[in-house]
């Protein structure tokens, strides 16, 4: 939030911190607040209270998260806390003036205390929120999530104390909103969850009433459904399973973009077992060359932990040479880091920090490699761009390839007229590491008209990838 602004009667202002799965929650709150008439106040001195969305993930969260609640009291005063470290006793002894900390999806806890602070308007109907919900993301683009919580017990995470098991939403709710939030203008759904794959496992799959049709909950079923929207539709986070085949079928249809986030963590079988997740590298690469053999144009990110507590330098190596055999396309990498609470904690030979951080530099390096290389084949290619910004230069967007803020980007330098949310036909003229440089040549879908794309169209880089991508 910025700092400056005229106060205006029942205006809240919010600070959400944290992950996209978070991001959603502070929508969803900022939504029943707008549906009561209240305000959203941009910074801190225009908001009559102002709520702050934690993280407590890691440690590097929690400071940052004590950091911004901090800064709200300072520069407003009445702070609302809530998110994975709302629930957390150190707040409020830490910040005893809170207005209010609860936990996260207390949606309910939320509200009230905006209540008991700024009282709702008289006339709510008068500025009602609009269908799709209020987003903080461009109009171009929203998180959907299908779930909340986790039912896995990964050795270093504590999402499942944080957030609880596993509850899914039914078909025909997620498909309402996707269906909502395209009407007003979102080109891009980002689907989101702990574990996509094991979706509607705590419905038993039940069906769900989607216009006079039976969907199930279950992962292909409900992507189906969605690609038929016609907008982008983008996967995060899918585990390497089964159900996770029945997708590639989908992607052959332009149903659903061919990009696949899959945190696999690590590839030493030992290392795997000490993070209590599931050991199937080699199979992993078998159904990797699988689906890029069906699927040439497959797009495939994930992040990794390096030096976790009893990583040898034979367990580093081992995932070097998996990560040269798998070449993936967009690989994060985080040093471990000892979450308060994780059972990780309590092994033995916790790795010294200063070779954490000399094989994280290490792993990025051997990625960068891969990148480069995977980019500098599209030179010359014709690409499908989301245009994300516009400036004087061009603009900046995203291939199928590039997931907001975690992937690259597409520089779009020319003379063509684009606007945010335009679909632009381009040629790449230039890779870097991590991002490329096109030239715009057509607008393939405005932002404010032809949308959706016909149901046959299939993004125009499955078409044209190289054949040395597979």
């Amino acid at each position: 939030m910025s700092k400056t602004s005229s106060k205006k009667s029942a205006r809240i202002g919010i600070v959400s911190l944290g992950c996209a799965k978070a991001l959603v929650d502070s929508e969803r709150i900022l939504t029943l607040l707008k549906a009561e008439g209240y305000e959203i106040a941009p910074d801190y001195q225009g908001a009559q209270a102002v709520i702050v969305n934690t993280c407590g993930f890691l440690d590097s969260a929690r400071a940052e998260s004590y950091q911004a609640i901090a800064e709200a009291l300072e520069e407003n005063g009445k702070v609302i806390v809530t998110g994975c470290m709302g629930a957390d006793p150190e707040v409020l002894k830490r910040f005893p003036n809170l207005l209010s900390a609860s936990g996260p999806m207390q949606f309910e806890r939320v509200i009230e205390a905006v209540h008991a602070a700024v009282p709702p308007p008289h006339a709510p109907y008068l500025d009602l929120a609009p269908p799709q919900g209020l987003r903080l993301t461009p109009k171009h683009y929203a998180y959907l999530k299908i779930s909340e919580g986790c039912d896995h017990a990964c050795s270093f995470c504590i999402i499942p104390h944080l957030r609880g098991p596993q509850v899914s939403r039914p078909a025909s709710d997620i498909l309402g909103e996707a269906e909502a939030l395209v009407k007003a203008g979102v080109r891009e759904l980002l689907v989101i969850a702990q574990d996509l794959t094991a979706y509607g496992i705590d419905l038993k799959h039940a069906a769900s009433d989607w216009k006079g049709r039976q969907v199930k909950a279950r992962l292909p079923e409900l992507v189906r459904e969605l690609g038929r929207l016609g907008a982008w539709i983008r996967l995060h986070y899918v585990y390497p399973q089964p159900i996770a085949d029945e997708l590639i079928p989908l992607m052959q249809e332009g149903l659903v973009l061919p990009y696949l986030d899959i945190p696999f963590q690590h590839a030493s079988p030992k290392v795997l077992k000490a993070m209590r997740r599931p050991s199937f590298q080699d199979r992993t690469l078998e159904r990797i060359r699988h689906w890029r053999d069906r699927v040439p144009e497959l797009v495939l990110r994930s992040t990794f932990i390096v030096g976790f507590p009893g990583e040898t330098e034979e367990d580093f190596r081992f995932l070097l040479e998996w990560l040269e055999a798998a070449r993936l396309d967009r690989v994060g990498c985080f040093t471990y880091e000892a979450v308060e609470g994780a059972p990780a904690n309590d092994l033995a030979n916790q790795v010294p920090e200063k070779i954490k951080q000399e094989r994280w530099e290490r792993l990025m390096a051997a990625q960068r490699r891969i990148s480069a290389l995977k980019l500098k084949n599209k030179v010359g290619m014709r690409i499908e761009v989301l245009v994300d910004e516009v400036d004087a230069w061009g603009g900046i967007g995203r291939s199928i390839g590039d997931s907001p803020e975690v992937d690259g980007v597409v520089h779009l330098a020319g003379d063509l007229v684009m606007h945010p949310g335009d679909l632009i036909d381009a040629q790449v003229t230039k890779a870097e590491d991590y991002d490329l440089i096109a030239k715009p040549i057509q607008c393939l879908r405005s932002w404010s008209n032809s949308w959706p794309p016909p149901a046959n169209h299939k993004p125009m880089s499955a078409a044209m990838m190289n054949p040395k991508e597979r």
